[in-house]
């Protein structure tokens, strides 16, 4: 069966290619929204070893005694001791993170994540897209990388 290409209206044409667009957009609004979360993730981490390092460093300052005795002469146990540094290095680490978002969302002015994309980029330069950028985003080969690189080698 052949299909009579002539017969075929622009109107379909651009209905078939909006339709591509739309999905790349979810797409890359998708990615976009992932990559926000991870980034959000790493940053609350952060703080909650930040948040911990510190809580612990409190304690010692405040009775190092406790810890050069060891943890049978604490009167608090050492789980209890890191379930407490753990609560207030988490509530620290999501108030900060909070804290500092909303600090740029005022900022900037931006009443929603397409817009504060918009001022993102507008703000630092885009990456070029340059064809030795793209090699680099090739599959590796496995194989390749752990083969040898001497001429007589017997694995080749």
């Amino acid at each position: 069966m052949e299909t009579d290409r002539s017969s075929m209206t622009a109107a379909g044409v651009d209905g078939d290619s909006g339709v591509r667009t739309d999905g790349i957009a979810d797409e890359e609004d998708r990615l976009q929204t992932l990559k926000g979360a991870a980034f959000l993730t790493t940053v609350a981490s952060a703080g909650m070893v930040a948040g911990f390092g510190s809580t612990l460093a409190l304690a010692k300052k405040k009775s190092p005694e406790w810890f050069s005795k060891g943890a049978a002469a604490a009167p608090e146990s050492g789980a209890s001791l890191a379930l407490r540094a753990l609560g207030w290095g988490s509530l620290f680490a999501w108030c900060g993170v909070g804290l500092l978002s909303v600090a740029v969302w005022k900022a900037l002015g931006v009443h929603s994540l397409a817009e504060f994309r918009q001022k993102m980029q507008s703000f630092f330069p885009a990456i070029p897209k340059s064809p030795e950028a793209a090699a680099g985003s090739e599959p590796l080969d496995w194989d390749s990388i752990f083969r040898s690189k001497s001429p007589g080698s017997a694995r080749d």
